[in-house]
This record gives C-alpha cells, sequence and structure tokens, in this order.
C-alpha cells in the first residue's frame, strides 16, 4: 500500500508524463523514476509504468485518424512486425535477472535522454529525405528497424516514439504528420500488446497502475495546456536534466 504522499507523487508524475508525452515525449523519464523513489523495484516499476502510460497513448492517435488513411498496407505490414518485437521485448523483460536490469537501467534512461536530445535535429533530417528516394515500402530495412525498436519499446518504454519516427523517417517518403500518425498507432500497439502481456505475466502494481493510468490521460487531455506555456525546447531541456540526474543517481547508488 502506497501513503498518501506517494499516491499524491505517482499522481502528479503521471499527469506531468502525459502532458509531456502530449508536447514533446519522454513523459516515462518522469513517471518511471517516481515509481523507483517510492520504492519500488525496477522491473515491477518498468511494468506497472507500461500498464500506466498506455491508455494515454490512443488519444492521440485517434486525434490523426485522417493523416492515418491510405496507410492501410504500412499498418498491417509494420503493426504484426511490432506484436512480434514487443512480445520478445516483454519475454526478454520478464526473464531478466533482476540484478541485470537494474545494471542497465541507468543506461536505458540515457539512451532514451540522448534520442530526446536529438529529437528536433532527427525530425529536420526527415524532413529532408523527402525528396530523396526511400529504401521502400516493404524492405528488409524497415521491417528490421520496426522490430528491434519494437522489443526495445517493450523492453522499455521511454524514447519509443522518437526511435520509431528516426527509422520511419529513413525507410519511408511521406510527410511528417503522416509518419507521425503511423509512429503514433505502432506505439499503441507495442505498448498494448507489452502492457496485456505484462498484465498477464508480471509484477504489475495495478491500484498504483489504475492511479497513474486516469492521471497519464488527463495529464494528456489537460497537462497539454500548461506544458505549452513552455516552448518544446525548454520542455525537452527540463525533461533531459531530470532524466540525466535520476541517470546519474541510479549509477551511483
Amino acid at each position: 500500500m502506497v501513503t498518501l504522499g506517494e499516491a499524491a507523487l505517482l499522481g502528479s508524475a503521471g499527469f506531468i508524463g502525459g502532458g509531456i508525452n502530449a508536447v514533446a515525449g519522454g513523459g516515462s523519464l518522469i513517471s518511471f523514476p517516481a515509481l523507483l523513489a517510492v520504492g519500488y523495484p525496477s522491473i515491477t516499476a518498468n511494468v506497472t509504468n507500461t500498464v500506466a502510460v498506455w491508455p494515454g497513448t490512443i488519444g492521440g492517435s485517434l486525434a490523426y485518424r485522417r493523416e492515418l488513411e491510405g496507410q492501410r498496407d504500412r499498418i498491417v505490414l509494420l503493426g504484426i512486425t511490432s506484436v512480434v518485437g514487443s512480445l520478445i521485448g516483454s519475454v526478454l523483460l520478464l526473464a531478466s535477472p533482476a540484478r541485470l536490469f537494474d545494471q542497465i537501467v541507468p543506461f536505458l534512461i540515457l539512451f532514451a535522454c540522448a534520442l530526446l536530445a536529438v529529437q528536433e535535429r532527427l525530425a529536420l533530417w526527415v524532413l529532408r529525405r523527402q525528396g530523396d528516394d526511400a529504401s521502400g515500402e516493404r524492405s528488409a530495412g524497415v521491417i528490421g528497424a520496426q522490430l528491434l525498436a519494437s522489443i526495445y519499446g517493450a523492453y522499455f518504454t521511454a524514447g519509443l516514439g522518437i526511435l520509431i519516427l528516426a527509422f520511419l523517417g529513413i525507410f519511408l517518403r511521406d510527410n511528417m504528420q503522416r509518419l507521425n500518425a503511423l509512429k503514433g498507432l505502432l506505439s499503441v500497439v507495442i505498448n498494448g500488446v507489452s502492457a496485456l502481456y505484462f498484465a498477464l505475466f508480471g509484477p504489475v502494481v495495478w491500484p498504483v497502475a489504475a492511479l497513474m493510468a486516469v492521471a497519464s490521460w488527463t495529464g494528456g487531455y489537460l497537462g497539454v495546456r500548461v506544458a505549452r506555456r513552455l516552448s518544446p525546447s525548454r520542455l525537452r531541456a527540463v525533461v533531459l536534466i531530470y532524466g540525466v540526474g535520476v541517470a546519474l543517481w541510479l549509477l551511483v547508488t
């Protein structure tokens, strides 16, 4: 059982994380460390966070319905790939010794921070590629890249959307809005499959997951109004400083 203060901390982290995901991405760099801070083991914190943040990803994908039109073949191919990859990542996570996961968590957080740091440059690079030849809608490259992103996303959620968008930009030729819509839907699939797997087989703390899920959904809907008072670059900088600080704290401790 969590105390009232811990519940307030987790609810606030879910709310803020949902708002950050809606604006700049990287919300799990807020919600996951909050679960660690109240004393949950890293794997328990990770699977609970995955279940908690998944509902918040659905609303954004629904808002992109128009941009998803005409992408049916991509959705089917990369959706199936995402299901396979997320199952692999979920199995790997729960099969990982807790001590090993504890050791690599700081580096996973730093990797997510690095993705967030170069997010704008990656987006610009994707835009520049729109006039170049893509590698193909059904190439082994795009399938392999999405498989790797799905494994990573199920194993550790933070930074998943940024990674998928970068891979899609490398292999597919399309405008940013359509690629972003596809990224959002694929993220919903990956998080949904891993959340279901963790719900069946993982150490999910259900009361906490429910609290943070409601807070994340609300944060994504309302918190964006607060978050938009900061420029995306400043918001990203705040999340980066926090994420790097958490990673360094975990390395030291």
